[in-house]
């Protein structure tokens, strides 16, 4: 099996035009014609990775986040970029990443799924398909119930399997009108205001952002940039073992890059 083959069966699923203008996905690594036995499938190509890669074996390294994300002018040993880019080349590992498109087609929806929100739409809307449905990044919806805040920061919880969330606003807050945007979402807060949503879940909310969104009425709960985009290893592992049996397959979760003291 060929690194071109594998990439031409995941863009049928998740095609590079649905990506946003600045996003880079695609092959960051690697020949397309590469043989491949092995894959492994990570959110981010960190050190951790790149070595376990290494260690296993891996001929492709499958990633939601591309290694690259803006211009490099040389490739040595010298910067951070440089030497993960040599260790896969020198091992041969190939490298490629599946960012917004993987997101619009795909991410909104499991975690609408992981919330059981009902009568969905996109948060924010990117394009229309041929046959006239919006779609685009984040989901908005309801709740299968009215809960408070709280209430809502433990079903979060359970949904992503994690250990603890931020909450910006008041406990007490009664919320069903829910927006969820996977990733780093204080750019979303405009949106899901504007979709007159109770409470947002997302990533990366930085202190003023979050007190902005309360001040507007707002609640957010921060579930973690890694903690409701992991969602996007076991289900490319699935899908890359149900279409190619004959390849291993490695899901490497590495967890939240930062520790709770």
């Amino acid at each position: 099996m060929k690194v071109g083959r594998i990439i031409r069966v995941l863009e049928e699923q998740f095609p590079p035009a649905l990506a946003l203008d600045w996003d880079n996905p695609g092959l960051q690594v690697g020949a397309m014609d590469r043989s491949v036995k092995k894959i492994a499938v990570a959110l981010d190509a960190t050190n951790e990775v790149i070595k376990d890669c290494i260690d296993w074996k891996a001929d492709l390294l499958v990633t939601h986040h591309p290694l690259l994300m803006s211009g490099i002018r040389q490739v040595n040993s010298t910067s951070m970029y440089g030497r993960k880019i040599l260790a896969l080349a020198e091992h041969g590992i190939a490298h490629y990443a599946m960012h917004t498109n993987y997101d619009v087609a795909e991410m909104g929806r499991l975690a609408e799924r992981a919330l059981k929100l009902e009568k969905c739409e996109p948060l924010e809307t990117t394009g229309v398909s041929e046959d006239g449905a919006a779609y685009g990044i984040g989901r908005i919806g309801d709740l299968p119930k009215k809960m408070t805040a709280r209430e809502c920061c433990d079903f979060v919880k359970k949904a992503f399997g994690l250990p603890d969330v931020r909450l910006f606003g008041a406990e007490g807050t009664v919320v069903k009108h829910v927006a969820v945007c996977p990733g780093s979402g204080k750019s979303m807060i405009k949106d899901a205001l504007a979709g007159k949503a109770h409470l947002l879940v997302t990533g990366d909310i930085g202190h003023h952002d979050g007190l902005d969104a309360v001040d507007q009425g707002l609640v957010i709960i921060d579930a973690g940039h890694y903690g409701v985009e992991q969602m996007f290893i076991p289900q490319v592992a699935a899908l890359l073992e149900k279409k190619f049996p004959d390849l291993k397959i490695k899901a490497i979760k590495t967890g939240a890059p930062f520790q709770t003291i």
